[in-house]
């Protein structure tokens, strides 16, 4: 059985960690002594348990599925840690930590790693060591079925979208229409470091990019989304960026049915709390200018 401490605790049950205290000292399962919070016998029949820290003394930890309605445990889900989660996929918590990082689902921080508003949407918890202060987050076991997570271990990447010169949002109502974007624009320019792009414009994008030594990929899913929805470009965390970055080419603009889905599609991209670039044709003629005055805001600077 696992056991969390009391502001570990209140942090799970979404309290203020005083009024957690208060609570269980109203209940009579602690009180206070010498500055300090301890264990009482009432408290000890509840399953409550004490733990001693070289630096910071005694403190009080319950098992991590106590309920406060009478102290009996509940069940609830489970909650992994990276380690757990890392062996289920035979690798290390840190490249797993990496991952969820490129997912969006976490972002690095002072203190280790802190959870996005798109983690919260899959269940995600953070927390902080009781010792350390360090920040770390636990996932519900269903994470191990997460499709976005699971796509990351196929060694087989799935069939790319259609045209990103219309920035489609596909789904399975819209196979015809796809088919006749492949069609009309295939990827057939190709850029210095080898992909294979759908416009010009696109061309210059992922060649700047290459030039000015900047990490980056073409056509990236984006993350938990029930559509298949692509990014033009996608530019990893690291290099102190907690972050990925995103970046959409809009070259259609007088379109009504192009405009249509451009805004479905940055209305996705806000859902997710993900951080977007977008550019025009105007952008792209000036590219030195705009796009690295872009990049500078989201922490990537050009040398």
């Amino acid at each position: 059985m696992e056991y969390i401490s009391t502001s570990a605790l209140a942090n799970e049950l979404d309290i203020k960690s005083t009024d957690l205290f208060d609570k269980l000292k109203t209940f009579g399962w602690i009180e206070r002594k010498n500055e300090k919070w301890v264990l009482t016998e009432l408290g000890k029949q509840k399953g409550g348990q004490t733990r001693n820290n070289p630096k910071f003394g005694e403190f009080v930890v319950w098992p991590e599925n106590i309920s406060l309605d009478g102290g009996q445990q509940k069940e609830k889900p489970k909650l992994l840690n990276a380690t757990t989660i890392g062996k289920h996929f035979d690798i290390s918590s840190q490249r797993l930590n990496l991952l969820l990082n490129e997912l969006g689902w976490i972002e690095k921080t002072v203190a280790g790693w802190g959870l996005t508003k798109l983690g919260e949407t899959l269940g995600g918890k953070q927390f902080e060591h009781e010792t350390s202060g360090g920040s770390y987050v636990l996932w519900p076991d269903n994470v191990l079925q997460n499709k976005d997570l699971l796509e990351q271990f196929q060694e087989t990447p799935k069939e790319k979208p259609a045209s990103k010169e219309e920035n489609t949002i596909i789904s399975k109502s819209d196979t015809e229409t796809v088919d006749d974007f492949r069609k009309k624009y295939p990827a057939e320019y190709r850029t210095k470091d080898g992909h294979y792009v759908r416009s010009k414009a696109e061309l210059t994008i992922d060649d700047s990019l290459y030039l000015w030594g900047i990490a980056h990929a073409y056509e990236k899913k984006l993350p938990n989304t029930t559509e298949n929805v692509y990014s033009d470009f996608h530019i990893p965390s690291g290099n102190g960026r907690p972050k990925a970055v995103y970046i959409e080419y809009w070259g259609m603009e007088n379109d009504e049915k192009y405009n249509q889905r451009k805004n479905k599609k940055i209305e996705i991209y806000n859902q997710l709390g993900l951080s977007l670039i977008q550019l025009n044709d105007a952008d792209i003629k000036n590219i030195e200018d705009s796009l690295q005055k872009y990049l500078l805001k989201h922490g990537i600077r050009v040398n």
